[in-house]
């Protein structure tokens, strides 16, 4: 039976700017390699599996799209452990689809009813055509295969070198600074022997090689273990920092006694151990005893394979869907997918997608494609789940998400929840972020004549500054040994809480006796959230740039009471400061001006640097810092700091339309915030619908429609996020951490407490979620919670 639509005028080859969704289903995560495989539209290029689920059918019943191209790949057969192919050069091979898999494929027509339809008819061919030649939707987001070239410079080709000299044997020969007889560099110029600096994985080394070429102002150096007979060795110049080729290095070798035809390589070259690095380095993945960990496989312990420096966002998803609001909120395995025309854009469909893919347990099993073998015989980890429809979706428009690069988990974390906030939530669904947010209040009083002045903020997260003592160095003697690294006195998560409430004093004007002495603010929490993220800041500024430091933070694992961290409210016996109308003409704010030097020197400019000072209570040029990271992406952030309306009482809500406020109530906007929003920037409804999406955390303004109100906000008029009942006890129930020296490089992963169906009696353990490897841990988890870059507490 032939089939009517081979000819349908919407059929035509995807252009190089669609996305041609070929590898696995935009609606969960089967994908071409199960059994039935996966169906590709030929209309609209959304791929859909064909399984017990069947989007693929689904998708052509809602959008009449009849015919699909159904793929079914197959892995081609590897060993684990078999031995790779040697590293020569820094490269990643552009390894093709036919090396890797054998693909079938057929076109089927569902309303026809026509399993095998005759590939050659119609417009078939050129449609089939482009969909296996287009790059998938993952390859569009993945790099480029790369190789780094070295060259030869004007310092290696133009060597002069000084009068010849024979060099002891390697077997006597060392460092002329320090004892070392390995990771040894060659001055090409004078002959010095110096060793290198310390590498990864063990290799000693002082730097005394670089010492040589300061003092001496020489610039080529060989690595003496990496030369072979073919004339390849490591070459670096120090003139030029980079590394370098010699064409003439045989004879520039043999000026100093050394044959290269009898040279053998003993020593991994930069190059490898750079390669080696990157394959390598990770967390430990072994017990103490050097047995691996055992893999943990079913529901909740699926992984997520790493899409390139994407680890920042595989460790806060999995935390996130471990939460009893993230799995009630997107995990309906027998509800129909939500209706959409393109799923792979719908931020609901995919949210959807990774809480099935995680927490269903279906693809949660060993990796049957790699075969264990006598070298390794324990079982294979699972494949792990690519969810890079949903990464393009969180970083769509964004200026750092949107890219390849290593980001920071906590920034990732602010900005998921906020696009979270943003999604419509339809009854009985609730937003998942609820569960995190909290309202702080801040007491401002004046230190003259002490009248007080309290103010609300909700927030979802507390970003806590982490104490830094420094230990004494420990001189080890050699005095030309490199700089001993800083270690730092362990501190409580109690003393990050005590830093993060306690008072301090704030350059101010007061409104109502017109001192300029200044305020004391403090900030407590008013009401406590269901889950609470915690940040802890251990950077600090080395020349003006922010530094990690490993300050080791104790966080035990048994509940602990935030009650003594709650606001106590007004007292009786405080009297409320109030704006008075003259005070409005007379300058609110003056900028701290040895913090907004500071700030001007680091290349902020200097209205970010007036609006940073003002946010953070004019304190110091390092708080205003980290409110600048946290807001760089305000659509505001670079109009003037406007004062109008800030601090004088009711003026200013009263040139606040009601129908303002109504309008932005109708796309989801609170009164509150859009209230708040509206003051901030004039009235102006499209700007402040800009500002409530940069500043989620901002409860906004509960005044009346009439009047703001000054005090603490009147219980009665809005149920406060959060909850305020005492006692508040919380658990540490998750923390991402990092291992690098800076949070937008080196690697994140997840430790969960959850309960492990293996454990006796049902008991629960921390988890590790390291990419797509999940399994127990032991023994290092409390040395990880004390370097823990976000925290997750549980009430409990």
């Amino acid at each position: 039976m032939a089939c009517k639509h081979v000819d349908a005028a919407e059929l035509r080859p995807p252009t190089a700017a669609q996305s041609v969704y070929r590898e696995d289903c935009t609606q969960c995560f089967d994908s071409i390699d199960d059994p039935t495989g996966l169906s590709v539209c030929l209309f609209c290029f959304n791929g859909g599996c064909t399984g017990e689920r069947d989007h693929a059918q689904l998708h052509s019943q809602n959008l009449k799209h009849p015919l699909v191209l159904n793929i079914q790949r197959t892995k081609k057969k590897i060993k684990r452990d078999e031995p790779p192919p040697k590293i020569s050069k820094l490269a990643i091979a552009a390894e093709t689809e036919e090396d890797r898999y054998d693909t079938n494929t057929r076109v089927e027509c569902y309303e026809c009813g026509v399993k095998n339809v005759d590939r050659t008819s119609g417009k078939l061919p050129g449609v089939i055509d482009g969909i296996l030649k287009a790059n998938t939707f993952a390859r569009q987001a993945e790099v480029q295969a790369w190789e780094q070239e070295y060259t030869g410079c004007e310092h290696t080709l133009c060597l002069q070198q000084e009068p010849s000299r024979k060099i002891d044997s390697q077997d006597l020969g060392h460092c002329s600074m320090c004892d070392l007889k390995e990771n040894l560099w060659l001055c090409l110029e004078c002959g010095n022997l110096g060793c290198g600096r310390a590498q990864y994985g063990g290799v000693g080394g002082n730097g005394h090689g670089l010492k040589h070429t300061e003092l001496a102002s020489h610039a080529v150096a060989v690595k003496l273990g990496s030369i072979t007979p073919e004339g390849t060795a490591d070459i670096y110049c120090y003139a030029c920092d980079e590394e370098r080729t010699d064409p003439e290095l045989a004879q520039h070798l043999a000026h100093w006694g050394i044959n290269i035809a009898e040279r053998e390589k003993t020593e991994k070259s930069l190059t490898e151990m750079q390669i080696e690095q990157n394959l390598k380095w990770d967390f430990s993945m072994t017990t103490e005893d050097g047995k691996e960990l055992s893999p943990l496989f079913g529901g909740g312990f699926t992984g997520l394979k790493n899409l390139g420096n994407s680890c920042y966002l595989a460790s806060i998803l999995q935390c996130l869907f471990t939460m009893p609001s993230f799995q009630n909120r997107y995990y309906h395995p027998q509800d129909i997918p939500p209706i959409t025309q393109a799923p792979a854009e719908d931020l609901e469909t995919q949210l959807r997608k990774l809480a099935d893919g995680l927490l269903s347990g279906r693809y949660s099993h060993p990796d049957t494609d790699v075969v264990a073998s006598e070298y390794s015989p324990e079982i294979p980890t699972q494949k792990g789940l690519a969810p890079a429809m949903l990464k393009h979706l969180i970083g769509r428009g964004h200026e750092e998400f949107s890219t390849m690069r290593q980001q920071d988990a906590f920034e990732l974390l602010l900005h998921l929840l906020k696009l979270i906030t943003r999604s419509p939530h339809t009854a009985p669904l609730q937003d998942p972020v609820h569960s995190f947010r909290f309202v702080m209040e801040q007491r401002l009083q004046c230190m003259s004549c002490k009248k007080v002045r309290y103010q609300t903020d909700e927030q979802d997260n507390i970003s806590v500054p982490v104490p830094v003592r420094r230990k004494p160095s420990v001189a080890n003697g050699a005095a030309d040994s490199e700089k001993p690294k800083d270690e730092f006195e362990p501190v409580s998560l109690k003393e990050c809480l005590d830093t993060f409430t306690s008072a301090e004093v704030v350059e101010l004007t007061c409104p109502s006796c017109g001192s300029k002495d200044g305020f004391t603010k403090r900030s407590l929490f008013k009401t406590f959230p269901t889950t609470l993220a915690v940040n802890a800041r251990r950077f600090e500024l080395v020349n003006w740039v922010p530094t990690k430091l490993d300050v080791p933070v104790v966080v035990g694992d048994r509940p602990f009471d935030l009650g003594e961290y709650k606001s106590p409210g007004l007292q009786g016996n405080e009297e409320l400061l109030h704006d008075d109308a003259t005070a409005t003409s007379e300058p609110a704010f003056a900028p701290n001006e040895t913090a907004l030097s500071q700030l001007e020197g680091m290349g902020f400019p200097r209205v970010r640097c007036e609006k940073a000072l003002y946010a953070t209570g004019n304190a110091d040029s390092e708080t205003a810092m980290n409110w600048l990271f946290a807001h760089m992406e305000d659509p505001d952030i670079d109009e003037p700091l406007n004062l109008a309306g800030v601090g004088s009482g009711g003026g200013a809500s009263a040139s606040i339309s009601p129908e303002s406020i109504e309008m932005m109530g109708a796309m989801g906007i609170g009164a509150p915030q859009a209230r708040k929003a509206l003051k901030e920037t004039g009235g102006d409804i499209e700007r402040a619908v800009d500002w409530v999406f940069s500043h989620p955390d901002d409860q906004g303004d509960f005044g009346g429609d009439d009047a703001a109100t000054d005090g603490p906000v009147p219980e009665g008029e809005k149920a406060m996020a959060g909850n305020a009942d005492l006692p508040a006890n919380f658990r540490l129930q998750s923390i991402v951490c990092h291992k690098g020296a800076s949070i937008h490089a080196g690697h994140y992963v997840a430790f969960i407490r959850k309960p492990v169906p293996a454990k006796e009696g049902g008991g629960e353990s921390w988890v590790l979620f390291n990419d797509e490897k999940v399994v127990e841990a032991q023994g290092d988890v409390d040395e990880m919670k004390k370097f823990a870059y976000v925290y997750f507490f549980e009430r409990v």
